[in-house]
């Protein structure tokens, strides 16, 4: 929400809102950002809402029945989700560049950010996530009106049919939010509506929904690609691959993030830079300095014993899995812990973590399910972390823990020197805290 705000104020529009989390005392450093761009921050009560609102733009994850909402239509505003935005915002980018795919898009995203911030193109980025250090803003640049807008294009909502973009990107569509076919609803209306679609020849789901797409470039491992990528090396430090190009010719990849699925994630960077007419060889020099996303695989320290500690987003089967096997690429044993988001994704993704677990964790591996991330609202408690802990086999001998106290207690009790500690989830906005209090207690 924050990033479309700070948007429509450097376009010029008048701009207030709430959310309950500043209420409580939390995000001062956000606040007094959007303060010092004439954005007015109020409490969550309605006072935000009088007459002469035009648009009233509402979070999806947020209940309908909030102060808000209510007085929003009294007001007769007309209502407008935060993907309806985004969409409008995108749909009239020239080109708008929208980056879908259901893991790896806060991270293509950011790479593109960054090339594009590197190579002094200007354009507006409308990212998921910041990049790591950077104290600008939750992924956001403004660029001017008439300039490209780069954005991720998220599934969770459902608004992937309201996209129209200049560039559209089909990174990968694996069960996240929704069961398949529902996805493909999306995605196939997604991939029709793009004018240029670029598509990842790894994901056959990806691949399906792109069909016989006219204007339509591949990139990836797998079949026959436009941008072809071979896979060099993928850790433990730093990933290497090569990429072939439309013209002619190759350009090699040298990350400073480890993993296949970060080559991948910047082969598909390279295709958008490139389509945006970047040079390749700008790109490739670019990416070498990529300074990675905030939470997704960021190293957050090593300590003296050589325990390394990670902090990553993943929350779905997909990424839970990639980010877990390139923590193994660097290290002899490997801490995982895991916060579901919410009790309803935590029903969701049981049967595949139930899955998943067992075959991607060695034996010498570690786990730990922390207790279920609570945003507040109404919603039905009815299941638990334990419940995910005994579906697992003992020999995983997975701990628990009931907070994030608890959470720091396991990794100190556990953690051996050379170790690698995984911290994963998405939505709390105190897991990095967490992440850092684990390393400081090692």
């Amino acid at each position: 929400m924050n990033p479309l705000a700070q948007l429509m104020g450097a376009w010029g529009h008048t701009v207030q809102g709430s959310d309950r989390s500043i209420d409580q005392g939390k995000h001062p450093e956000l606040v007094a950002r959007l303060r010092a761009q004439g954005i007015t921050v109020l409490p969550q009560d309605g006072s935000a809402v009088v007459a002469g609102i035009e648009r009233f733009i509402y979070s999806t994850a947020v209940e309908q029945d909030t102060p808000e909402m209510r007085a929003a239509k009294q007001h007769g505003a007309t209502l407008v989700s935060r993907p309806a935005l985004l969409a409008e915002v995108i749909n009239a980018g020239k080109p708008g560049v929208a980056i879908a795919g259901t893991s790896g898009k806060s991270t293509v995203t950011g790479m593109v950010a960054w090339i594009l911030r590197q190579c002094r193109v200007p354009a507006t980025i409308l990212a998921g996530a910041p990049l790591a250090g950077d104290d600008a803003g939750a992924g956001f640049t403004a660029g001017p009106q008439d300039a490209p807008v780069v954005a991720e294009a998220c599934e969770a909502s459902g608004a992937l049919a309201d996209y129209h973009p200049g560039i559209g990107l089909i990174h990968n569509i694996t069960r996240d939010h929704a069961e398949l076919d529902e996805l493909h609803r999306q995605f196939d209306a997604f991939a029709a509506q793009s004018r240029l679609l670029l598509v990842n020849t790894a994901c056959s789901e990806a691949m399906k929904a792109a069909g016989a797409h006219p204007n339509q470039r591949r990139y990836g491992t797998a079949g026959r690609a436009d941008y072809p990528l071979e896979v060099i090396a993928t850790g433990p430090e730093r990933s290497q691959g090569i990429v072939g190009l439309p013209q002619g010719g190759e350009v090699a990849l040298d990350l400073p993030q480890p993993g296949a699925h970060n080559l991948e994630n910047a082969a598909a960077a390279l295709a958008v830079c490139c389509e945006l007419g970047v040079a390749p060889v700008a790109i490739a020099a670019a990416l070498r300095a990529f300074p990675g996303v905030a939470r997704r695989f960021e190293v957050i320290g090593t300590t003296d014993t050589g325990i390394r500690v990670v902090d990553d987003y993943a929350h779905n089967g997909e990424k839970i899995r990639a980010a877990i096997l390139a923590a193994q690429a660097g290290a002899d044993r490997l801490l995982a812990i895991f916060q579901p988001h919410g009790f309803g994704p935590a029903r969701f993704l049981r049967p595949e973590l139930k899955d998943i677990l067992p075959r991607v964790l060695r034996p010498q591996d570690r786990f730990c399910y922390s207790e279920i991330f609570y945003a507040g609202g109404t919603v039905a408690q009815d299941i638990s972390s334990r419940d995910l802990v005994s579906d697992l086999p003992a020999r995983l001998k997975c701990g628990y823990a009931a907070n994030h106290q608890e959470v720091v207690r396991w990794a100190a009790e556990t953690a051996i020197p050379g170790d690698t500690v995984l911290l994963m989830g998405a939505r709390d906005p105190e897991l990095p805290r967490l992440a850092r209090a684990i390393h400081g207690m090692l």
